[in-house]
């Protein structure tokens, strides 16, 4: 597994042969005290499980069904709330950037600048984020095969940017369904970089509003992360609430605080197990092909 290049952010290492990480917070900033208090109750539960953590959360949810769904306090606040987390609770950030100026912007507070799935081709945006020296995180789109990130890996080294995380967060079936293939973990991990699952954004359906109950599927985020552990990633990104139903975005699909000890504590058992192992070892097909 040490093929895959060691990616640094903050005092946390991603990557290489070095131990499960998780990308953690709520979907959206839904103002300072609430960012405080998920902060908090994160840094308590990761400090326990000696487990490195990112916190993530955007402000801006530029993406959404209705324009008048909540979209985040924008960048001027949530900038701002997430520097005082990123100071408070000791912990790189992690937010999106929507276009070439924002990445800037945004490159000037967070440690890892998300690059969203739906703008996962874009040029300028992936060129921006690169350019700004911090960490990006690109979210393959889900009309993506795996090894079409080697075009994005490359847009974003050609800045002299080596600093890439690739999560997989589900592949369109359907309408109103995504599902995780999980050969697009190892496949992805051969480009060279470290691999990240998100399971809270698989188990979601699009075209169904965040607030209905019919929208996700956050049983199953158990099952895909243990999953996707065993299949040697070196990060879980997992978008979790205090109170999910009172969230004012995916209130479907994030997983409930209260769970996520027990999910990270296997997750961390399985990762241990993993890391003994030599998941670079393919076997032949019978006809001789590798």
């Amino acid at each position: 597994m040490s093929q895959v290049k060691e990616v640094v952010v903050g005092d946390v290492r991603i990557g290489g042969s070095n131990p499960l990480v998780l990308i953690a917070g709520p979907c959206v900033i839904e103002g300072r005290q609430a960012a405080l208090e998920a902060a908090a109750a994160l840094r308590e539960l990761v400090d326990q499980l000696k487990i490195g953590w990112i916190y993530k959360s955007s402000y801006d949810k530029a993406n959404r069904g209705e324009s008048a769904s909540y979209r985040g306090p924008m960048a001027g606040d949530g900038l701002d709330i997430l520097a005082e987390v990123r100071e408070k609770y000791r912990v790189p950030v992690l937010t999106d950037a929507h276009d070439p100026v924002e990445a800037e912007t945004v490159g000037k507070v967070v440690d890892v600048i998300q690059v969203p799935a739906y703008l996962s081709m874009q040029t300028p945006l992936a060129l921006a984020a690169g350019a700004t020296g911090k960490a990006v995180n690109v979210k393959k789109g889900q009309f993506l095969h795996p090894e079409a990130m080697a075009g994005i890996i490359r847009k974003i080294e050609s800045t002299g940017n080596q600093r890439i995380l690739l999560t997989e967060r589900g592949t369109t079936f359907g309408y109103s369904d995504l599902v995780a293939d999980y050969r697009a973990l190892p496949r992805m991990r051969r480009l060279g970089y470290p691999v990240v699952l998100d399971p809270t954004h698989i188990i979601r359906k699009p075209g169904i509003p965040s607030s209905d109950p019919r929208g996700g599927d956050p049983e199953y985020v158990p099952h895909l992360s243990r999953a996707g552990v065993a299949s040697g990633i070196d990060a879980l990104f997992i978008e979790t609430h205090l109170a999910p139903e009172k969230a004012k975005c995916d209130a479907c699909s994030m997983l409930r605080f209260d769970h996520l000890r027990e999910l990270l504590e296997q997750c961390i058992e399985i990762d241990r197990l993993v890391k003994r192992w030599d998941l670079s070892v393919r076997p032949r097909r019978p006809d001789g092909f590798v």
